[in-house]
């Protein structure tokens, strides 16, 4: 692949990515359905990340596959289910986040190959799950997470979710304005959970705190931004920074997990803040199995792997990681924030 060979040998990279992509590809299913391992479950979320890490190693065709499982799997709703197993469903809670990460993974696709036919295809799968979700914004502009098997909403809100949400909208905004279309009440959204996620801290499950994905999502989502970034940065390094090791998942237990570690890095890097970026990213080349893949995190000082289980997604972010520090492809600019300052001057 042409692609794969770029990845290869892009200066600053000396490490091989397409080992990472490589797995992913094998463990597609072929209806193109990504699930986290070999036998293991399907979430939307995930799905989406590792189709990203497709085709930013040039996996295009299989990347396709797997937005188009998306789209014949969308409930009429514009939902989907929280896990799949075997391509049935395994929990039929539907959640918000989960549903939306769709618009990321087609915007990303656009913003990679500039191929307005497929955006256009998928554009009624994106709009009805931005329109699920944001069914579920709250009176102060936060998201509700989810809405139970039992049809029950749960009206609890989550920061990384709601994060994630907003970075979603931005992508839906962005495509709809590729293909000529307006969407008011969606700015109007955005610009209420933006708000919320900068200046209502009380209004979200603060229980998830010890989750580093609350500390850097708002950043990574672009709802931070500048000198609130970096103070947000500052604030809490100390209690998720392992130096010479990565990120931890929580900061009450030793586990460093390389899904997060690339997500910060994609924080930093969407910041300006390559330099940090690219130490951390030094920090976790190297973990990796025998056939390049990487592990999914490790516990330290005695560094035991643990997941055992070769993740999927959590090579898609390495990925996505690789490309925005080394500018390996056109969608590297993905959560850059200078970017999305340009792109919100046009969504009007």
């Amino acid at each position: 692949m042409e692609l794969t060979t770029r990845l290869r040998t892009k200066p600053g990279l000396t490490l091989d990515l397409d080992a990472a992509a490589a797995y992913i590809a094998r463990t597609q299913k072929a209806n193109g359905e990504i699930p986290w391992s070999e036998n293991d479950k399907t979430d939307p979320w995930d799905h989406v990340e590792s189709a990203m890490g497709l085709n930013i190693s040039g996996y295009r065709h299989e990347a396709r596959r797997a937005f188009r499982w998306m789209a014949e799997n969308q409930l009429p709703d514009g939902s989907w289910y929280y896990a799949y197993r075997h391509g049935q469903p395994q929990d039929r809670t539907q959640d918000t986040n989960m549903s939306s990460y769709i618009a990321v993974g087609v915007f990303h696709d656009y913003l990679l190959t500039g191929d307005l036919v497929f955006l256009e295809e998928m554009w009624p799968t994106v709009r009805a799950a931005l329109d699920f979700a944001l069914g579920f914004q709250a009176p102060g502009g936060e998201i509700y997470w989810a809405r139970s098997p039992e049809g029950i909403l749960d009206q609890v809100a989550l920061l990384t979710g709601s994060s994630s949400v907003f970075m979603s909208l931005k992508c839906a905004l962005s495509a709809a304005r590729r293909l000529k279309l307006k969407q008011p009440l969606w700015l109007r959204s955005l610009a209420r959970l933006g708000e919320a996620i900068r200046s209502k801290p009380n209004h979200f499950n603060m229980t998830k705190a010890r989750y580093s994905m609350d500390w850097f999502y708002p950043i990574l989502a672009g709802a931070v931004k500048g000198a609130e970034a970096q103070r947000r940065i500052v604030k809490s390094w100390e209690k998720f920074v392992v130096r010479g090791q990565g990120v931890l998942c929580v900061s009450d237990q030793p586990w460093i997990t390389i899904a997060e570690t690339s997500e910060f890095i994609l924080a930093l890097a969407a910041m300006g803040n390559l330099t940090l970026a690219r130490i951390i990213f030094s920090w976790i080349r190297d973990r990796v199995y025998d056939d390049g893949s990487y592990w999914a995190g490790y516990t330290f000082p005695d560094l035991t792997i643990w997941p055992e289980e070769k993740i999927t997604w959590t090579n898609a972010g390495v990925l996505m990681a690789a490309d925005a520090l080394d500018d390996l492809t056109p969608a590297s600019r993905l959560f850059n924030h200078r970017f999305w300052e340009e792109e919100a001057a046009s969504w009007e």
